[in-house]
């Protein structure tokens, strides 16, 4: 082969890879520049939404179209859990990327623990364990990595982790409107409100509403910077409280449907709602994902939707029992407070732009924990291993890859105000452990063949239940996890009176309840808890 040969094949070998490489750099101009973008992050957190409580998932009452879209144009999680039953250790595990036995916030906090839970006269077999009361600032929250990483970061809505001193703006949230140490609506959902981190503007404004608002014009004041925006609804935590129109329209659904006879029956401790039917619920709902909407209109109006990561979830289960007996989170067991799948299992839904997920649904088990290192991953920025240590990068899942099994704990050594009982889940591919701390007692379940928990295998299969709990035992001695311990001063009459006094009067009286609210005269303090203020 004669030199000049050798150089023109040469030349044509250099420019095929040339080509090559041009084309493996550029076959997906839409992925490829957004790739190398920061993207922007919006994370919607809805607090007590139930895994029911959306049209997206199964709700033929509430309706939540723009909640929708994001379940439509993004991945939907099947088998997405909060990383606890009740509220403020769920935040702490999406903040931190930490299980909630590792952080120490293991009870919303405010809660009573030890001696002083006898104040509130449950008449319980055990005192509820201490529980640490504030974000600790040793960790790095999400928000600290992300600023760090070149984000300005923005806060808005429920906090409840920490007294002054460890609000948002103490944990990496260059802004706050309305974070601060309490758990509820004070106030209510319409204004005047009381929450020193968000002034009140006019008369009857809408609390979902305002949040909206500030988060879409922090968005529009960041569109030339990459940004990540937290907007953590009050909603849909009680008090449950919406306008007369969509009180209206919700009970007016309701009945053209046909009101059940009953809408409760006795779970173990409490009453627990069966049916979905509450039209004042149905519209605190709707208020809610009004709001989304509003935040959603702004990334659109503002040019960013291409360039901008949603996620949207909830704290923990929908309030079946307790609090408002507002939902029922059918067919799965229990609620918000419960250790069955109701009081765990979320909407979570993450939609990437540039990804082809839309729609598409995932059955992998994933947890609050899982956010953090995600995030990081899509940003660009470095993992923080020994930060995130209980979450898992689920970038993968969303290119349509897999991720190794591995196991997720939860441990609440408490009593709630919803009828859960002192508890330490674990689950394990297709099954779901739970030992019981007041009798030593274990439950197993299949979620797989038995999603509503109805059928225990603890019996039937000894040897998967003596494996699941030892490889909890292990884990919460490795977390040094705080503990429950007797009440020497429990009196088993005293906790069968209550027990009598809560079937023979509380549960008639939460059916009566539940019938006002569907009557047609229901008029509650005559405005509508201040919907209805006239203006000047």
């Amino acid at each position: 082969m004669t030199f000049r040969m050798r150089l023109f094949i040469t030349i044509i070998i250099v420019a095929l890879l040339a080509s090559c490489n041009k084309s493996d750099a550029t076959y997906d101009t839409k992925a490829d520049i957004k790739a190398k973008e920061q993207p922007n992050f919006l994370f919607i957190l809805v607090d007590d939404l139930g895994a029911h409580d959306l049209s997206c998932t199964g709700s033929t009452y509430y309706e939540t179209p723009h909640i929708d879209r994001i379940a439509n144009e993004g991945m939907v999680f099947t088998q997405g859990y909060a990383a606890s039953r009740v509220c403020s250790p769920s935040r702490a595990s999406i903040m931190t990327g930490q299980f909630t036995a590792r952080h120490g916030i293991t009870d919303w906090i405010g809660a009573a623990s030890d001696t002083a839970w006898r104040r509130a006269n449950r008449h319980n077999l055990l005192l509820p364990a201490h529980y640490n009361r504030a974000l600790d600032h040793d960790d790095i929250t999400i928000a600290e990595a992300l600023k760090e990483g070149g984000y300005n970061t923005f806060y808005a809505g429920k906090w409840h982790l920490g007294k002054e001193g460890s609000y948002p703006e103490d944990h990496g949230f260059d802004i706050n409107k309305g974070g601060w140490d309490r758990g509820s609506p004070i106030g209510g959902y319409f204004a005047p409100w009381t929450n020193p981190r968000l002034d009140n503007h006019e008369d009857g404004e809408n609390l979902s509403m305002r949040l909206a608002n500030e988060t879409a014009q922090f968005i529009q004041n960041n569109d030339k910077q990459p940004f990540f925006a937290m907007l953590s609804f009050y909603a849909v935590h009680g008090p449950i409280q919406t306008t007369q129109g969509k009180w209206s329209k919700y009970r007016d659904k309701a009945t053209a449907s046909g009101v059940a006879a009953s809408g409760f029956e006795m779970e173990r401790v409490l009453p627990i709602r069966r049916t979905q039917d509450n039209p004042v619920y149905a519209g605190l709902v709707e208020q809610m994902d009004d709001a989304v909407g509003v935040v959603l209109d702004q990334l659109e109006s503002s040019g960013l939707t291409d360039n901008t990561i949603v996620i949207f979830t909830s704290d923990n289960g929908g309030v079946a029992s307790g609090d408002a007996f507002s939902t029922s989170n059918l067919p799965l067991r229990g609620g918000k407070g419960y250790q069955w799948e109701g009081g765990i299992r979320e909407p979570y839904f993450i939609k990437v732009p540039w990804l082809e997920h839309a729609g598409v649904k995932n059955e992998t088990p994933v947890i609050g924990t899982d956010f953090y290192p995600t995030i990081l991953s899509f940003a660009g920025l470095n993992d923080q291993p020994q930060q995130h240590i209980d979450g898992v990068n689920l970038k993968p899942l969303l290119e349509g890859y897999d991720i190794e099994s591995r196991p997720l704990y939860w441990h609440y050594p408490h009593y709630g105000n919803q009828g859960g009982n002192p508890s330490s889940v674990i689950r394990v591919g297709d099954w779901k452990l739970i030992h019981y701390y007041e009798y030593d007692a274990l439950e197993l379940y299949n979620l797989i063949d038995d999603p509503a928990e109805a059928k225990d295998l603890s019996s039937v299969e000894p040897e998967k239940t003596r494996l699941l709990y030892s490889k909890l035992t292990t884990w919460l001695k490795e977390m040094n996890a705080n503990m429950p311990r007797k009440d020497e001063l429990y009196d088993a009459k005293k906790a069968a009176e209550r027990k009598d006094y809560i079937v023979n009067n509380r549960l008639p009286r939460l059916e009566r309840q539940r019938m006002d609210f569907l009557s047609e005269d229901f008029d509650p303090d005559n405005d509508w808890w201040g919907s209805m203020v006239t203006k000047d």
